[in-house]
C-alpha cells in the first residue's frame, strides 16, 4: 500500500527556492510509489494559538479556520515533510503559528494520554526536514531544527532525515544548482521508498 506524504511549505514565497526543493522532494516520493500532497501555508487563513485550552478536552481547536482541514491530514499521513527558510535565525511566522496550533496533538498525547495518531501508524510514521539559510554560519540551523524535532515528536512522526542548505545569499537561485535539486529529489525518493520497500 502506497504511503501518503504531505509536504508543508513554510516559506511565504510559494515559488521560491524552498518551494522548488519541496517540489523535487515530493516528486521523488511520488516516483517511489507514494501519494503526495503539497500544502502552502502562506495561502491559508488561520490565527495564532490563543491558548483557549479548548483542546485540553477536545480533539480539535475551538477556532474555526483553515487549521480544521489540516488536523485530519496531519493525523492520517504516513510521512510529513516540512520545508522552510531560516528567518531571523528561526522558524518563519506562519509555519510557527501552524506548529503552535497543533496543540491539539500535544494535549491528546501528553495531557489526556490518548494520542490522536493510532498506535499502528505511530510505529511507522516518518518525517523529513528541508531547510535553507542565507547565511553560512555553524549555528544557523540549530534553533529551527530543535523546534521542528519537537513538533514532529508532538504529532508522533519520527524525525528520519534532513536536507540543510546554507549560504543561499551567495547561491541566490537554486535552479542554478541542479545538484541541490537532485539532493532534494534523492531525499524524497529515499523517504518514499521507506513506505514502499
Amino acid at each position: 500500500m502506497a504511503g501518503r506524504i504531505i509536504g508543508f511549505l513554510g516559506s511565504p514565497l510559494t515559488e521560491g527556492n524552498t518551494a522548488r526543493l519541496l517540489d523535487r522532494a515530493l516528486q521523488g516520493a511520488e516516483d517511489a510509489g507514494c501519494t503526495v500532497e503539497k500544502v502552502s501555508l502562506a495561502t491559508l487563513c488561520f490565527e495564532d494559538c490563543q491558548e483557549m485550552f479548548f483542546c485540553k478536552d477536545h480533539e480539535t481547536c475551538t477556532m474555526d479556520d483553515d487549521m480544521q482541514e489540516l488536523y485530519p491530514k496531519i493525523r492520517d499521513a504516513d510521512g510529513i515533510i516540512i520545508a522552510m527558510p531560516i528567518m531571523c535565525m528561526g522558524i518563519p511566522g506562519k509555519l510557527k503559528s501552524f506548529m503552535d496550533r497543533c496543540q491539539v496533538f500535544y494535549m491528546a498525547k501528553y495531557l489526556r494520554k490518548e494520542p490522536l495518531v493510532p498506535a499502528e501508524k505511530r510505529a511507522t510514521r516518518r518525517a523529513l526536514f528541508i531547510c535553507i539559510s542565507g547565511m553560512k554560519i555553524p549555528e544557523t540551523f540549530v534553533g529551527a531544527r530543535l523546534t521542528t524535532k519537537a513538533f514532529f515528536d508532538i504529532i508522533d512522526c519520527r524525525y528520519a532525515d534532513e536536507l540543510l542548505i546554507n549560504d543561499m545569499d551567495t547561491l541566490v537561485d537554486v535552479t542554478r544548482h541542479p545538484e541541490l535539486l537532485d539532493a532534494a529529489y534523492n531525499k524524497g525518493q529515499a523517504f518514499g521508498k521507506a513506505f514502499n520497500p
